[in-house]
């Protein structure tokens, strides 16, 4: 992988009306010709995604979306995707078109991204365009936001908005670390990898990578083996290693292997923190043992990929759990779809969340348990339905205690 994933960007998205220059601040931002620009309003139909190095924020991602004002029904599905981009946004920006003004559009916009809790900056484009602006100070009154002046065509006030986008940008947008905060520099970390049918030819999968990297950047070593290498691997080191980290599909075998004083987790219980809650995730859990036949299950994964072989989320994880209670009913969601009637079922499966950033995999979460359904991920399902969860979450002091205490009554 030569870049970093649009997954660990901040997401920086541009809302406004149809024909206010959305794609055209993309275009000015980079400064370089993105996204597709025409004066036919609507030419923006679904969320356009440019990555890109803004310093000293680093790697960003920047959302081009679909008018807030689109008409018709094509038309409102576009507004839906727009507004399903605030799921994912760690920062946005309002585009005012002077010409057209604010209305309930932008107030209901407003509303909404302020109740998510993301920064929200505010711009009026187009100023080369308009004679006087008397209109600015009611709309900055109506918005409860400062308005500033800017022209994708001339460049007027771009590298303003540039300089206000990095002091506006959240600082907690995305978890510290993967591991770092469980190891010590020079310690030793052993990542059991397998190598599988949906193993990617040539390369290790994003969690994996990521994970490396995450030890190397705390100035620790990684030994990288196999589940059938492990033991060999174990007895060569001079040193016990700090922490063993798994895959998931491997942890009963890794468990029989890897000593009870060293501690063992898995790539998706790590990123069950680095990605969403873990302790939202390990009460999910508990609720595995009330299922009874007939009840639904919704499996969702983050990404879109053609299942091959023993597929965790399509075959391994519905037989593990259909041996534990019998005629459970399993439907399944992939990419950027999620389900409005999450009511319908049981108990929600989540995949490790390494395709998507943390602020959509929290409001999934959140989503989950407003329709009072319980959500658990890979990793921390697999760990319970092998009966090494208390060992698997070790590492993480209060998650243990939250599992222990919920096991005890």
């Amino acid at each position: 992988m030569q870049e970093t994933p649009r997954s660990d960007r901040m997401h920086i998205a541009i809302f406004g009306r149809r024909n206010a220059g959305k794609s055209s601040l993309i275009n000015a931002l980079t400064n370089q010709p993105i996204a597709l620009v025409s004066d036919i309003p609507g030419t923006t139909t679904d969320p356009v995604y440019k990555s890109m190095e803004m310093l000293p924020l680093g790697p960003v991602v920047l959302i081009d979306t679909a008018g807030i004002d689109d008409v018709g029904s094509l038309g409102e599905l576009r507004v839906q995707r727009t507004m399903e981009v605030l799921h994912k946004t760690d920062l946005a920006i309002l585009l005012i078109d002077p010409q057209v003004g604010i209305d309930d559009f932008e107030l209901e916009l407003v509303q909404q991204i302020r109740a998510q809790g993301i920064p929200l900056i505010g711009a009026v484009n187009k100023v080369d365009t308009v004679q006087s602006l008397e209109a600015q100070p009611d709309w900055e009154t109506r918005l409860n936001l400062k308005l500033h002046r800017i022209s994708t065509q001339t460049k007027e006030g771009i590298n303003e908005l540039r300089e206000l986008i990095i002091h506006t940008a959240p600082t907690d947008w995305q978890a510290p670390t993967i591991l770092g905060d469980l190891i010590q520099p020079g310690d030793t970390v052993v990542m059991v990898v397998p190598i599988d049918l949906e193993a990617p030819k040539g390369r290790l999968i994003l969690p994996q990578v990521q994970t490396l990297r995450d030890i190397l950047d705390h100035n620790a070593q990684a030994v990288v083996v196999k589940e059938d290498g492990l033991s060999a691997v174990l007895d060569n080191l001079r040193q016990p290693p700090k922490l063993v980290v798994t895959d998931s599909q491997a942890f009963h075998q890794v468990n029989a292997i890897v000593p009870p004083e060293i501690s063992l987790t898995s790539f998706s219980i790590l990123f069950a923190r680095y990605k969403g809650d873990l302790l939202s995730l390990v009460k999910g859990a508990r609720q595995v043992a009330a299922l009874k036949p007939g009840d639904r299950i919704l499996v969702a994964e983050a990404c879109t990929h053609h299942p091959i072989g023993e597929d965790i989320g399509r075959i391994k994880i519905p037989r593990w759990l259909s041996q534990r209670v019998s005629e459970l009913e399993f439907a399944w969601a992939t990419g950027s779809h999620f389900p409005a009637d999450l009511n319908r079922y049981s108990l929600v499966i989540h995949c490790g969340a390494c395709m998507i950033n943390r602020r959509e995999m929290l409001h999934r979460i959140r989503q989950v348990q407003a329709a009072g359904v319980p959500i658990v991920n890979y990793g921390v399902l697999i760990a319970y339905l092998h009966g090494i969860l208390e060992r698997a979450l070790a590492p993480f002091p209060e998650a243990k205690r939250l599992w222990a205490a919920a096991s005890s009554k």
